[in-house]
């Protein structure tokens, strides 16, 4: 496997940060969503209540991921990568954006089919959408929201699998391309 060693080779810091703090956020958010699992309503609520707000920062930050990685192009992947490690890559990351995307906008769609917006930590609340009430919709919906879920932590699994796969076996410096301070800059 070849080495990349070159400036070109990391990603930027903007895209750095973006990363990690979304990377925590979605894993904060499951485990919130797995603590309020088979819990009633008010009870669910203090798990719940937290995780739709951290489900709109997400939300935002991955909005400005994009616009991020739109004016600031990812590095280049090592060439030495075999093709189906470049499709499974690409493929993988196109699920994360849509996903990232996909997963808040559906809760916040569910939470204004009960006619409920979203509190952020008590700071502001985001309104619901302007759709009809219709607590079977929102229900449906949620249902999705929960497998779009389990998707997602299993995407972020080989995802990290990967990175160490690439880490390790490969030796070819895969995580300081993301992780401040591991590569050569």
């Amino acid at each position: 496997m070849a080495t990349i060693n070159t400036p070109q080779a990391r990603y930027s810091t903007g895209a750095i940060i973006l990363h990690w703090l979304i990377a925590i956020a979605v894993i904060v958010n499951w485990r919130l969503a797995e603590a309020a699992e088979g819990l009633e309503r008010p009870a669910a609520a203090v798990y719940m209540d937290p995780h739709k707000a951290i489900g709109m920062i997400v939300l935002v930050l991955t909005v400005a991921r994009l616009a991020w990685r739109y004016m600031n192009p990812p590095p280049p992947m090592d060439p030495g990568y075999a093709a189906w490690e470049r499709y499974l890559a690409k493929a993988v990351h196109g699920i994360f954006y849509f996903l990232l995307l996909a997963l808040p906008l559906g809760g916040w769609f569910a939470s204004s089919s009960f006619g409920m917006g979203i509190d952020i930590f008590g700071l502001f609340t985001v309104p619901a959408l302007p759709v009809a009430e219709n607590p079977a919709l929102g229900k449906s919906v949620f249902e999705l929201h929960h497998t779009g879920g389990v998707i997602m932590i299993l995407l972020v699994g080989l995802h990290i699998a990967g990175a160490l796969k690439h880490q390790f076996l490969d030796k070819n410096n895969e995580l300081g391309r993301m992780i401040p301070g591991l590569g050569k800059r």
